[in-house]
């Protein structure tokens, strides 16, 4: 009987369901007391009303400012115990943050927006400052960015040391830095990949302002864009011979007048072709002879030697014949898009007696073959194309020649009619236009993640029509573009330039198919931008 009771107790089991908890711990008392002045304490103890534990500490604790030797955090059943460093600085106001990093021993429940605040002299700072960072190109917030307030005094270390006094960002993009002291700083937005306080990252994003802060009351709306600055050093990212011949350089950031001269081959160098990205931040060359083992430019911006690039060609085996891009890729076509005719390799010339356009088995020789006013490379091949018919274009070897003998193997492709017929106007009026500057209005989608249309706005005009445009959902970007070179400038924080100013329509529109359309844009705001 003994036994039997005894393996019952031991299969006594805890009760199952009921509420979920959802209740985060509650501080009941603090050694020393929160907000404590002439701190000289070595250990602080926070008691909590139920078993608790540390998650994501790293991440999740922050202490303002910075210490030379974090404190070490340690859980004892319901006590937090912090031990601080021996080198904490006089008369200075400490705030340890905990974010979301104390929680509940069961269902991690955290407590949120708690803050352990000591003073090390006879007074607490109590200035603070708040404002939200958002993405100067999406003007999406940005949550957990740092933002990083340096004093004037020692803003020599930004880019090199870490900034002591710092806060993050919510979920809704705000942030708040409070006990502060009077004194003028400097403030930054840091979105890292490494974690480490510094921007010594070019793939991070930076904002900032301009003019230094003078703190001497609380600062609300402090509000900052961060976007992916220009790199100070220059380099080359990537630098390879492709199998076709073509050269191709990538660059860390964009070259300003570019200019690529080749070094002991004067030949190749008066008759090599170079094509640049927009951008400006790739280079992609041809030339005749790629004989030699390897290949020394010299690269030059605005005139000035900016690198000297060597190349080696190793084992590579060269086809240098043209590879045909037909698009569309999927096999239809319809009464707006047609069919266009490029190659990666620069094209002299296309000979359309080379050219088999074959409908339902039929040559037909009334298509037309036309250079692109606008994009160099590109053909169109237009043609009033049928419901219900079938297509077969054959490009012969040699249809296509290229600058340095290169000729296209033969290639087919299948066509149909596409009868969705899914196309749409809409036409936009923009109002308030300054003719003083140019501005770039994109055509993107509704996530603001596809730029589908560019066009630089003709203000005498004042409109941007899209005709015959595929049928979806939409919506414009409009861009200020001051030094009126096409594309939109990032942030440069050692410059101290701001990003150029943009804004968003308002609305997501929708193209439909067979309709006309006209919205009209007043650019007034976009003028008024700092």
């Amino acid at each position: 009987m003994l036994i039997l009771l005894t393996v019952q107790c031991a299969s006594i089991k805890q009760p199952t369901g009921g509420p979920k908890d959802s209740i985060a711990p509650v501080v009941l008392n603090e050694f020393p007391a929160n907000f404590s002045k002439n701190f000289k304490e070595k250990k602080i103890e926070i008691t909590l009303d139920e078993y608790v534990k540390l998650n994501n500490q790293q991440k999740e604790f922050s202490i303002s400012p910075d210490m030379d030797k974090p404190p070490q955090f340690k859980i004892k059943k319901k006590i937090l115990e912090i031990t601080l460093p021996d080198s904490l600085e006089q008369n200075t106001t400490y705030t340890i943050n905990f974010g979301k990093g104390l929680v509940d021993y069961n269902a991690s429940n955290p407590i949120v927006n708690y803050s352990y605040v000591f003073a090390t002299g006879d007074q607490i700072d109590s200035l603070s400052i708040s404002g939200n960072v958002t993405n100067a190109l999406t003007k999406e917030i940005e949550k957990e960015v740092r933002v990083l307030l340096i004093p004037t005094s020692q803003d020599s270390i930004f880019g090199k040391k870490k900034a002591n006094i710092f806060a993050q960002t919510d979920t809704l993009g705000n942030y708040k830095i409070s006990n502060l002291r009077e004194n003028t700083y400097r403030i930054y937005a840091l979105k890292e990949t490494n974690n480490d306080r510094i921007y010594n990252n070019p793939d991070e994003l930076i904002g900032f302002l301009k003019d230094s802060i003078v703190l001497d009351k609380d600062l609300t709306q402090v509000n900052l864009q961060i976007s992916k600055g220009t790199p100070i050093k220059f380099r080359v990212l990537d630098k390879k011979i492709e199998n076709t011949g073509r050269i191709q350089l990538t660059f860390n950031r964009g070259v300003k007048d570019p200019g690529l001269t080749l070094i002991n081959d004067d030949e190749n160098d008066k008759s090599k072709i170079v094509k640049y990205s927009q951008a400006q931040d790739s280079a992609f060359i041809y030339m005749n002879n790629l004989d030699r083992d390897s290949i020394k430019f010299i690269l030059t911006e605005q005139k000035s030697v900016l690198d000297t690039i060597l190349i080696r060609k190793s084992n590579l085996k060269l086809d240098r014949a043209i590879i045909p891009i037909l698009v569309p890729s999927n096999g239809k076509v319809d009464r707006v898009k047609h069919l266009t005719l490029s190659s990666l390799t620069p094209i002299k010339s296309v000979d359309k007696s080379k050219i088999k356009f074959i409908e339902d088995s039929i040559a037909k020789t009334n298509f037309q073959l036309q250079l692109d006013t606008t994009v160099s490379n590109l053909y169109h091949i237009r043609y009033n194309w049928r419901k219900q018919k079938n297509y077969e274009i054959i490009l012969e070897e040699g249809a296509m020649k290229g600058y340095f003998g290169e000729e296209n193997k033969e290639k087919k492709i299948s066509l149909s009619y596409d009868d969705s017929d899914n196309y749409g106007d809409i036409t936009f009026t923009f109002t308030g236009i300054d003719t003083t500057k140019q501005y770039i209005v994109e055509l993107i989608d509704e996530k603001k993640e596809k730029v589908y249309r560019k066009d630089v706005l003709d203000n005498a005009l004042g409109k941007v029509a899209y005709k015959e445009f595929p049928g979806g959902k939409y919506t414009l970007r409009i861009i200020r573009d001051d030094n009126k070179n096409g594309i939109w400038d990032p942030g440069e924080v050692y410059q101290l330039t701001q990003p150029e100013s943009l804004i968003y329509l308002n609305k997501i529109f929708t193209i439909r198919a067979n309709w006309e359309q006209n919205e009209s844009f007043n650019l007034q705001e976009l003028n008024n931008l700092n």
